[in-house]
């Protein structure tokens, strides 16, 4: 079995007033600019419920996938049951960033999971 690299067991939350507040404090964005350069950062959920894929160039690419209706199983009961069709989320990297996490030290002292950037 492939053994999982675990960052934090806990699940960080932050909210957009957050984000820009960070913002605010790492860049030179002004506190004026910041909230719409967050709200603009957003669109990308707009773009994919629209069913717009979304390339980011030097990070990757999000698109809507349509997964078709299946054929799964109860743990619990073992009874058989069908699975709705749905639509969901995928990423894939770019070649830039699959080559900066490769040339990454594997080893690396690795923060907590927190939203920093």
């Amino acid at each position: 079995m492939k053994e999982r690299l675990y960052i934090s067991e806990e699940v960080q939350r932050i909210t957009k007033a957050e984000i820009v507040n960070r913002l605010c404090k790492k860049t030179n964005v002004s506190e004026g600019d910041a909230p719409n350069l967050v709200e603009h950062t957003f669109e990308i959920k707009a773009s994919l419920e629209r069913g717009e894929p979304v390339k980011i160039h030097g990070f990757g690419a999000f698109t809507v996938r349509a997964k078709r209706q299946r054929k799964g199983r109860n743990p619990q009961t073992g009874a058989e049951i069908l699975i709705s069709g749905r639509k969901v989320v995928a990423f894939k990297a770019s070649p830039t960033m699959k080559k900066t996490v490769a040339e990454s030290p594997l080893e690396a002292e690795l923060p907590a999971a927190t939203a920093e950037f």
